[in-house]
């Protein structure tokens, strides 16, 4: 239904963009890596689907077509719903999932939270020939920058958006800015994922 969004960023989370596009504000569910591409944007483009449940209309948001066409073909794995996807893809880049999938790392996949090995499976089985032909991205980016109180509380909003208890995260994430005090929210989210 809507292709792609243009506007000004008016609020960019490590979980959802607001986007203002002519006077109408659209809030988009978005993934971390999403969030890294945007976050020092002003304005931009935001690709969408746009998924109607029986008691809910969810746009979600993403930076890139690839990353977009890969929500997609996770959200067509039995098993795997929007929410799962967009953790899966918050979890692991987008190559780094592509590559997991094509080479059948099954171990990798599970390793995202929520997913059992059964499910890591029958992604690669359902996703294996499909992929095969998928073009990586050359730019491989470590954007890494210095970590304060406000890298904490986007992490911490990000993880309660995705359903994790507050207490269990706020101890996660001291254990993990005492380890590296220099973690990126991204960092900082996708190690919480990984340890919690």
């Amino acid at each position: 239904m809507y292709e792609f969004l243009q506007g000004i960023f008016e609020e960019l989370t490590p979980s959802y963009a607001v986007i203002n596009c002519n006077g109408v504000g659209y809030l988009a569910e978005i993934s971390l890596n999403s969030y890294s591409f945007l976050k020092s944007k002003k304005e931009g483009k935001l690709y969408t689907h746009f998924v109607v449940r029986e008691d809910a209309q969810i746009l979600y948001g993403f930076a890139t077509t690839n990353e977009r066409e890969l929500f997609r073909q996770l959200i067509s794995v039995s098993g795997i719903g929007a929410n799962t996807a967009r953790m899966m893809l918050s979890s692991l880049s987008t190559d780094d999932l592509v590559k997991a999938i094509v080479t059948e790392d099954a171990k990798t996949i599970s390793s995202v939270k929520g997913i059992g090995l059964k499910t890591a499976q029958r992604v690669v089985v359902d996703l294996h020939d499909k992929l095969q032909k998928w073009e990586f991205s050359q730019n491989d980016e470590d954007k890494k920058f210095v970590s304060d109180n406000k890298n904490r509380e986007e992490a911490l909003l990000a993880l309660q958006t995705l359903g994790f208890n507050k207490v269990i995260i706020e101890k996660t994430l001291d254990k993990l800015l005492k380890e590296n005090d220099g973690m990126s929210v991204e960092s900082l989210v996708r190690e919480a994922l990984r340890r919690m």
